[in-house]
């Protein structure tokens, strides 16, 4: 039955394409829209069921809202003849008690019986082309595709382990390089801290011989001035 104005739920788009490339997963999505004014329950089937991912496949949905359902395609080794795909998806809906979840779903709910209205709609999948290449990877990539769709994720594998590699390797030259700029640089900061030491300690002795000259002994401007020198040269070494 197609949807119209009188349904219980009208359904878009009217077909599923999927995105196709070899050994890639694919997703698209429908919405359920709920356009009655009394709570509707909804469940999804496919002719292929190990072949898609259906989240959700059943629920209510609410007067005046709609649902989004997303279909999740497993990665495929081949291409189909001609990129034509025999597979069709079918929704059931059934009028739903006021305040039902999907708790309250149960398969009797769209048995058709005398007297009760199970409305379905059909959509047909569609294959649409992103790549012309028919070659089939390692099995290693197509073991890692697989491994993705087990898990539900709708990600799309990455099959190129060698620019990773590559990638991996910059970041290890970029760090190498930091440190002997770094190692560079202390380098040229304990060289001036030395440098400085030896010019203080030059300028001590000069003072210590002028005071030595015409005191005959130590000032205390002298020790003052010992004192404040011996504290510079005591950071700028602990610093290097």
């Amino acid at each position: 039955m197609s949807a119209g104005s009188e349904s219980f739920l009208e359904i878009q788009p009217s077909e599923l394409a999927f995105p196709f490339e070899l050994l890639k997963q694919s997703s698209c999505s429908m919405q359920l829209i709920n356009k009655t004014n009394h709570y509707v329950a909804f469940k999804v089937k496919t002719t292929n069921p190990k072949q898609y991912c259906v989240r959700p496949n059943i629920g209510v949905v609410l007067p005046g809202s709609t649902c989004d359902v997303t279909v999740t395609m497993q990665a495929q080794r081949e291409a189909p003849p001609d990129m034509q795909c025999k597979d069709k998806f079918l929704v059931q809906s059934v009028p739903a008690e006021n305040g039902a979840t999907t708790q309250d779903i149960n398969a009797d709910m769209f048995n058709k019986v005398a007297g009760k209205v199970v409305e379905e709609f059909k959509l047909r999948v569609v294959y649409v082309p992103t790549t012309t290449s028919s070659t089939i990877p390692e099995e290693s990539e197509q073991g890692s595709s697989a491994r993705s769709f087990a898990q539900e994720n709708g990600n799309h594998n990455s099959t190129t382990p060698q620019p990773v590699s590559r990638s991996s390797a910059e970041p290890t030259k970029e760090k190498s390089s930091e440190a002997s700029s770094m190692i560079s640089k202390l380098t040229e900061e304990k060289r001036s801290a030395i440098q400085q030491n030896q010019k203080l300690r030059q300028e001590l002795e000069l003072l210590r011989k002028e005071s030595s000259k015409s005191n005959g002994g130590f000032s205390l401007t002298f020790l003052i001035v010992v004192g404040l020198v011996s504290i510079i040269v005591g950071f700028i070494l602990k610093k290097t």
